[in-house]
């Protein structure tokens, strides 16, 4: 049999507390999803009742009950001393490997009331994306196919103008368009990565990007001394995310970068500048570095809906990713990339926007933050649209349990971290409007009121985090 670990499991079971009814209802329908779509197959071995009631943060009562449920309908066999597994045909469906990351479950749970705050992102469109939208359908008239592997020509070469702008000579054929930086780095990752290599990340970083290493088969291996790291082990890529680093907020300086170029060798080094242009403090943006492959995105500068990213590397690299993106999709959509097109031509205009509304809402969560949760600690943020937030002496995941039923959804820190650390952590983001924030905060302390209050809380962890 083969076990599965009470975080892999609280993963993949996600919201499974957010509707009505009792707790050990909801949970036993969740597991008995699971079970028949082949997310648990056959014989998998369950936790037993006190871990993952420990890791649910519910009474252990719930979990035996919810199993011995399923034990009845036959999904689960019981048996003292040997634990809880799934019953041999229990499933209705092969078993597949998918992500249990709570940051994507909680993408693709529907929306149940829960206010959602374990992605980060402008939750609404910008002011003016319609007008926008409209002077890019004046553009198809110009438009042949329409499939354009590489990226339509007209944003190539706005992209390859805005790098230029900054400082970095750039050609449009060292760009190639992507559906967001989510499927950059997928083709990155196809290209660079293969089954056993080892890739080197800062610790935390992005969740997403650790699901792609993973889904490779690669060794993830973490160290904030990258340049270091590099000496102390043979990885194929680094990645690394330079400017307000998602989720902690730290940036390296100037000196940093150059070293770890400098010292990387053949090895390639992505920087992730998803984030760079988001400063808050009104300091010039370091600009990109030319030696590095560069991942960018309107997503979190304009809207995530707005599936537009792109790498900027060498031509030869570029000329890969674009026939692994032809095989995936055979191009991102044309009408995205002019709308891309327009606001790049006034994109400074656009960033500022968007930052003006951050630091508004910034201040609003650090305010609330101070006021209903004094006993959280955290640094504010001088970029980015997160806050890294940690709960003194406490198990975020477990607590991120009970701020679900308090209708929230939160990001522990522990999902974040390859190294097994900040596990008393948790990513908050200031990118909903201030009204939300304001109802997330008084959702977020009364979890923490009843978490507090719990008799049965899960024993405390260790501070391992950045």
């Amino acid at each position: 049999m083969k076990p599965i670990a009470v975080d892999d499991l609280a993963g993949r079971l996600g919201r499974w507390s957010a509707g009505r009814g009792s707790l050990y209802l909801l949970l036993a329908a969740r597991l008995r999803e699971l079970i028949d779509e082949g997310l648990l197959p056959s014989g998998t071995l369950l936790p037993p009742d006190r871990a993952l009631a420990s890791g649910l943060a519910v009474g252990r009562t719930t979990v035996i009950t919810a199993y011995d449920l399923l034990r009845q309908e036959g999904r689960l066999t019981r048996r003292r001393g040997s634990g809880t597994w799934v019953s041999p045909g229990g499933r209705a469906a092969a078993a597949r490997e998918e992500t249990a990351n709570p940051m994507f479950v909680n993408l693709l749970e529907p929306p149940d009331g829960v206010l959602q705050f374990a992605c980060a992102g402008p939750l609404t469109p910008p002011a003016g994306l319609a007008d926008v939208q409209r002077r890019a359908v004046d553009r198809l008239g110009d438009v042949d196919l329409g499939y354009h592997p590489s990226g339509h020509p007209a944003l190539r070469a706005a992209l390859a103008h805005r790098y230029r702008d900054l400082g970095v000579p750039t050609t449009a054929d060292q760009i190639v368009v992507t559906t967001g930086a989510q499927q950059a780095l997928a083709l990155l990752t196809r290209a660079l990565v293969r089954p056993g290599d080892e890739v080197l990340v800062e610790a935390p970083t992005y969740a997403g990007a650790l699901d792609l290493f993973r889904e490779a088969g690669a060794v993830v291996r973490a160290d904030d001394d990258l340049a270091g790291a590099l000496g102390r082990g043979k990885p194929v890529l680094v990645y690394a995310m330079p400017a307000f680093r998602n989720p902690s907020g730290t940036s390296m300086s100037p000196l940093e970068r150059r070293r770890l170029l400098r010292v990387s060798g053949d090895v390639p080094v992505v920087f992730d500048e998803v984030l760079s242009e988001l400063d808050l403090t009104g300091t010039p943006a370091q600009p990109p570095d030319a030696a590095a492959v560069t991942v960018g995105s309107l997503s979190k500068v304009v809207w995530g809906g707005l599936r537009v990213g792109w790498v900027r590397a060498d031509a030869a690299l570029i000329a890969r990713l674009a026939r692994f993106k032809a095989v995936q999709d055979l191009g991102s959509a044309v009408l995205d990339q002019l709308v891309a097109v327009e606001l790049l031509a006034d994109f400074d205009a656009v960033r500022s926007a968007r930052v003006t509304a951050l630091r508004r809402q910034h201040d609003r969560l650090c305010a609330g933050l101070r006021e209903e949760l004094p006993e959280w600690e955290f640094t504010p943020a001088l970029g980015g649209q997160t806050l890294w937030v940690r709960l003194p002496g406490v198990d975020a995941a477990s607590y991120a349990q009970v701020a679900l039923r308090h209708g929230v959804a939160v990001l522990p820190g522990g999902s974040l971290d390859p190294t097994g650390g900040s596990g008393d952590r948790l990513r908050l983001p200031f990118s909903a409007e201030p009204e939300v924030i304001d109802t997330a905060v008084a959702a977020l302390a009364a979890a923490w009121r009843a978490f507090a209050a719990d008799p049965i809380r899960p024993p405390l962890v260790p501070s391992m985090s950045v």
